[in-house]
């Protein structure tokens, strides 16, 4: 049994889990923050907030945070650190001139059926003179994992695999077109090579991030399809020692509400 096409909302987000295989996500994020130059009592939205556990560190400096994010157990982890966290997607924002900032660290990517509406409703959540600074994967991310899944997917018989695939990775001048389409002024737009050593191996991280691609297949074929991504896999992210290490590609931009 095979669904007949994907979609953006396939992908599952489970606390517990994230935080046990992903928690590397928000600990790379200081870049991104440092970009922010955030000033105590500003006003920040954190887009995509996750578990919160970024959205602490801003909280910390001073700042008057709310996060948004669309996953009930992402939201409700983010609460639990005293986090104001609000269930809302990125794609229809309902703020209005009224953030200094708006954050946002490894969610945009995700938004991949209509890349510009978050944009669009940052920029109206943004003051005259506000800045969006954020940081999603970039054109060329995790390239190698993706082609094993199509391949993994192909193999078993389902067409137009690379439809599955749930991320948007920009270029630099794509994302530019967009943030300037949207009205903002563009600062600074960088691709940046990152690769990251995944704490529980390439099998913790398709079980946390390839949720779409297993969304293809019947329940009882799936670990056997993330074994095979997992072994094609092997050759080029593992190295002799037994670590792992995913080919991202990071986008980093810093833009302003003129």
């Amino acid at each position: 049994m095979t669904l007949s096409s994907p979609s953006p909302s396939l992908q599952n987000w489970n606390a517990a889990g994230y935080a046990a295989n992903a928690h590397f996500v928000p600990a790379l994020g200081q870049p991104v923050l440092d970009l922010l130059q955030l000033q105590p009592g500003e006003r920040i939205l954190d887009l995509g907030c996750g578990d919160g556990v970024l959205t602490e560190k801003l909280v910390a400096l001073g700042a008057q945070v709310i996060g948004i994010d669309n996953s009930p157990d992402m939201i409700a982890a983010a609460r639990l650190r005293g986090i104001d966290a609000r269930m809302m997607d990125a794609r229809s924002l309902t703020f209005a001139n009224e953030f200094d900032a708006v954050f946002s660290n490894a969610a945009l990517h995700w938004v991949n059926d209509d890349p510009d509406s978050p944009i669009r409703g940052a920029f109206r959540a943004l003051v005259s003179g506000g800045r969006f600074v954020g940081e999603l994967g970039g054109h060329g991310c995790v390239s190698a994992i993706a082609v094993a899944l199509m391949v993994a997917l192909e193999r078993r018989g389902i067409p137009d695999a690379p439809s599955w695939i749930p991320w948007y990775f920009p270029t630099v001048d794509e994302y530019e077109t967009r943030l300037r389409r949207a009205g903002f002024v563009p600062q600074s737009v960088q691709l940046i090579p990152r690769p990251t050593p995944l704490p529980t191996g390439m099998r913790g991280w398709l079980e946390t991030f390839a949720n779409p691609f297993c969304a293809a297949l019947a329940q009882n074929e799936r670990d056997d399809f993330l074994d095979e991504v997992t072994a094609l896999l092997k050759p080029v992210l593992r190295d002799s020692q037994g670590r792992w290490t995913a080919d991202y590609m990071r986008l980093r931009f810093v833009a302003i509400k003129s």
